[in-house]
């Protein structure tokens, strides 16, 4: 592996970390600013992190696996997702960010709902804070999986570390990096990287599909097309070979949003409530451009493997596959950190939002009642430590 894909990678780590240290000395000195950066996001940081946070590496392998694998049909899962985020911006942001203020000053989604709803404050307190703590654990699980494949796929026998796999190795490098930022920074820390990882992620999407269709070997659009259309014309199609139901399950994902703690948390943290449509007018451009790129990488990269005789066994792999084969390796380090940036910035949001009710909504709870600020910081800095290690166990 070259010097330069090393040298980006180590410089992408060190400015997470420094990030990390520099939101430590600026928001961690109690709960509110631990596990809610004080309530002071500016627009463009929720934004960007609220966007990064929710791709994670779907938006650079999954997406483009998919269409890549199936074509133009698949499109319609980020349209349901873009239709989706819209509404939950505004619908949900303005709200959220009102009401968990005005019903308890709450930190955390289930205390949101318990103050909002005391007659069945408990329940619905312990039992969101469940959903919450497992699903995230195995949600935190596939981001490190995405991790793993990606040293696996770009680092292929490089690492030899007592008998550790490419796979195991890449998990232990993206947890390591997200605790150290995570554990130290708290929710500024994770915000302000998601910003810097959601810049990297949208200019990676727009250097590759670009390189791609009109860099050597590429052939422009009308190429592409012809390309697709002689292999399958179904490839270029928004509706061929469509059910009705199949159509259904690609636009609902959108659906999920509303329901999502490590997203809607971002409009509990910005800064007023003024802000939510500036915010919401910089997330929903950051989201479609991304989401053309990473469409247009899914379909053209199909094309380029076809005229330059490529074999692809692993269509989730045609990012990672494409920054090795087209870029100076200082770049290739680049759009592997912008997969990293997907990655981590998701599963550090995941991670925080665990440890917060993990703090809030078990600890403070139900073991220690009278704990301070400084004590919950304490406590919610382990809890991402431990939610970490068991999604790392599932992961491997």
């Amino acid at each position: 592996m070259a010097i330069g894909v090393w040298i980006s990678l180590f410089l992408y780590f060190a400015l997470m970390i420094a990030i990390g240290v520099y939101a430590m000395r600026r928001a961690t000195s109690s709960s509110e600013d631990y596990m809610l950066g004080g309530r002071a996001l500016s627009p463009k940081v929720a934004a960007l992190s609220a966007g990064a946070s929710d791709m994670s590496g779907w938006l650079l392998l999954g997406l483009p696996g998919a269409l890549f694998a199936s074509g133009l049909g698949s499109a319609w899962i980020g349209i349901g997702l873009l239709v989706g985020a819209f509404f939950n911006w505004t619908l949900v942001a303005p709200r959220l960010r009102e009401q968990t203020v005005h019903y308890g000053n709450a930190i955390t989604i289930p205390s949101f709902l318990a103050n909002r709803f005391p007659t069945q404050a408990l329940s619905l307190r312990t039992v969101s804070a469940i959903v919450i703590v497992i699903f995230f654990a195995v949600y935190t699980a596939s981001g490190l999986v995405a991790g793993g494949k990606l040293f696996e796929s770009a680092f292929s026998g490089i690492f030899n570390f007592g008998g550790l796999s490419d796979y195991a190795v890449g998990i232990v490098i993206t947890l390591g990096v997200v605790l150290a930022y995570t554990v130290v920074g708290g929710f500024l820390a994770v915000s302000m990287t998601d910003f810097v990882q959601g810049c990297i992620m949208m200019l990676a999407l727009v250097i590759m599909p670009a390189v791609v269709l009109f860099g050597e070997g590429g052939g422009g659009f009308a190429q592409a097309s012809q390309t697709l259309n002689e292999v399958d014309p179904t490839l270029l199609s928004w509706t061929e070979g469509l059910t009705v139901i199949g159509w259904l399950s690609a636009v609902t994902w959108g659906l999920g949003y509303f329901g999502q703690p490590h997203i809607i948390v971002r409009f509990m943290a910005i800064r007023t409530l003024k802000d939510v449509p500036i915010a919401r007018n910089i997330g929903m451009s950051w989201m479609l451009i991304s989401l053309i790129g990473a469409v247009s990488l899914g379909v053209f990269g199909r094309a380029y493997a076809i005229r330059n005789g490529m074999n692809i066994e692993d269509p989730e792999t045609i990012f990672i596959i494409l920054s090795d084969l087209l870029f100076h390796p200082l770049i290739t380090g680049f759009l592997y950190a912008a997969l990293l940036a997907a990655v981590m910035s998701t599963i550090s949001s995941q991670l925080l939002v665990s440890s917060s009710s993990l703090t809030e909504d078990f600890y403070r709870l139900f073991l220690r009642k009278e704990a301070n600020d400084k004590e919950c910081v304490n406590v919610g800095r382990v809890c991402v430590v431990l939610v970490g290690l068991v999604a790392a166990v599932i992961a491997s």
